[in-house]
């Protein structure tokens, strides 16, 4: 059995983003309530799944991890600021998050809907501030350009609106898979491109990186939906059956359990193929792709 890389790649760089991103809001000159917003839902835990994907390619490259250190910020951001507004009264009317009071309960509607706003755009100021020595002007706008379609309607705001307009009403599983690829999967495929459009790849390694994180963000869906019926509401952060509370259709309901488990496989064995397609040391990806397979939380 082959070790583990993971677990000590991500806990140094779990702490070198924690520390990152507290740092790029403490320097703000800004009012102390809405940094201690952002704050709190910056540190309220996760996997970081997302900065974790970009270190990976990074290192799939050859390239210093270190270097997507600024555009991993950038994409913390914008997932903690979508979380942020996803668990407002307005939208999913959620009290907890990762086992702690969701931001508006301790901020109240108005400084949580900021703090979002507010993480969203500094998104790009911290994207658009990378240095010339990791990244060229060309690379830099390209790297605006896929976060703002990954983060917008034709991204995670899109999603978020068929999310929205299918509670209630039994979806067709390509309306579900609508959802999940545009509200999930976009941001998390935006993740792996960062770090191959920083470290130069070629096209054919930039389609195969794509179909990879495609088939991944679906796999992320499906076992989060599995979790949200059998999981451990301790571990998941928010109370279990979530989703059939709010009328939401998931994989489990379409598909059954068992169903749902079997797509779940059938991602995963697509994500790795692509990833083999890459030429790539993709050692990391292939062991976040097991960790997104067999998640409990």
């Amino acid at each position: 059995m082959k070790p583990r890389l993971l677990d000590p790649f991500a806990q140094e760089y779990k702490q070198l983003l924690d520390t990152e991103l507290r740092t790029l809001v403490e320097k703000l000159n800004a009012p102390p309530i809405i940094k201690e917003s952002m704050i709190y839902s910056l540190e309220a835990g996760g996997k970081r799944i997302r900065p974790l994907l970009l270190f990976a390619t990074l290192d799939a490259f050859g390239i210093d991890p270190h270097r997507g250190l600024p555009a991993a910020a950038a994409i913390e951001m914008i997932h903690t600021y979508s979380l942020i507004h996803d668990d407002l009264p307005s939208m999913d009317n959620d009290d907890l998050r990762r086992g702690k009071p969701t931001n508006h309960k301790v901020f109240g509607d108005a400084i949580a809907i900021l703090a979002g706003d507010a993480l969203l755009t500094y998104s790009f100021e911290v994207i658009g501030k990378i240095s010339a020595e990791f990244a060229s002007p060309d690379a830099l706008i390209k790297l605006m350009i896929e976060m703002a379609k990954a983060a917008g309607t034709e991204g995670m705001v899109g999603g978020q609106v068929a999310d929205m307009e299918g509670e209630g009403k039994s979806l067709t599983l390509q309306e579900l898979e609508y959802i999940h690829i545009h509200k999930t999967g976009k941001l998390l495929r935006f993740s792996v491109l960062a770090g191959a459009i920083l470290a130069g790849a070629s096209q054919s390694q930039l389609d195969n990186l794509s179909a990879f994180a495609h088939h991944l963000g679906l796999a992320f869906q499906i076992q989060d939906d599995i979790l949200d019926l059998v999981g451990n509401q301790q571990l998941i952060g928010k109370p279990v059956g979530s989703d059939t509370a709010n009328l939401k259709s998931t994989y489990p309901q379409l598909l059954s359990l068992e169903g749902a488990k079997d797509a779940l496989q059938r991602q995963i064995n697509l994500s790795t193929e692509y990833l083999r397609e890459t030429g790539l040391n993709t050692n990391l990806l292939e062991e976040i792709t097991d960790l997104v397979a067999t998640r409990d939380h």
